[in-house]
C-alpha cells in the first residue's frame, strides 16, 4: 500500500527545505527507480517502501539523531495504517541507516530487505564519477556552516570508514554490480580532500 497522497506532499515539503542539497526529493525518486527493480525479491515490501519515503525526512546536518527522528515521524504518521509488524520493519530500517549496518537478531527475511535497502540507499557511491562529484559537493553545500579544513578531515574519515569494510554492498548483485566503481569513487574523494 502506497502511503496517501496528503502524506506524500507533506514528506516533499520536509525534503524540499533550504538546507538540503542531496537528500532532496530526487533522492527518493533515485530510491524509488532502484526499489521498482527488486520489489518482488523483498520478504517485506511494503515495510520497505514506506522506510524509502520516510528515511530522511527529517535532516538537520547540525544534529546527529536525524535517523531515529526520521522513524518516530513515521511512527506517528504511519500509526493506524501500517500494521505493526511492518512499522516495526520500516522502523529499523530507517534507524539502521544512521550507520549502514544491520543490527544484531534480525530475522532472516528481515536482514534481507535491510541489507537490500541499505546496499540503494549507498547506490550514489558507485554512480558516474561526473555524479559522484555533484553529489560530494551537494554534501558539501549541506555542511556549509563547517570550516573547510574541518570538513575535509571530517568527511575523509567517513569515507575512509566505508572503505575499510570488507565490503560496501551486502547483497552478492549490487556488491558485483557497484563494488568496485564505488570503491573508486571514494579513493578519488578521499585524495582530493586529503591534498
Amino acid at each position: 500500500m502506497l502511503p496517501p497522497s496528503d502524506m506524500l506532499d507533506g514528506l516533499k515539503l520536509r525534503y524540499g527545505e533550504s538546507q538540503r542539497h542531496y537528500h532532496t526529493w530526487d533522492h527518493v525518486e533515485a530510491l524509488l527507480a532502484h526499489f521498482h527493480s527488486i520489489e518482488a525479491t523483498l520478504f517485506d515490501p511494503e515495510a520497505t517502501l514506506w522506510a524509502l519515503y520516510w528515511h530522511d525526512a527529517i535532516y538537520d546536518p547540525q544534529k546527529s539523531d536525524n535517523e531515529d527522528q526520521s522513524a518516530d515521524l513515521l511512527r506517528e504518521e504511519a500509526a493506524g495504517i501500517l500494521d505493526s509488524d511492518a512499522l516495526d520493519r520500516a522502523d529499523t530500517i530507517i534507524r539502521a541507516t544512521q550507520q549502514h549496518l544491520v543490527p544484531e537478531g534480525v530475522s532472516a527475511e528481515d536482514r534481507h530487505d535491510l541489507q537490500t535497502f541499505l546496499d540503494i540507499d549507498l547506490s550514489i557511491l558507485a554512480s558516474d564519477a561526473d555524479v559522484f562529484d555533484t553529489y560530494e559537493a551537494n554534501i558539501r553545500k549541506e555542511y556549509a556552516f563547517v570550516p573547510e579544513d574541518v570538513y575535509a578531515q571530517a568527511r575523509a574519515a567517513i569515507l575512509s570508514g566505508f572503505l575499510k569494510r570488507e565490503r560496501l554492498y551486502f547483497s552478492d548483485h549490487y556488491h558485483n554490480l557497484w563494488e568496485d566503481r564505488a570503491r573508486a569513487n571514494l579513493q578519488r574523494s578521499i585524495s582530493r580532500l586529503t591534498s
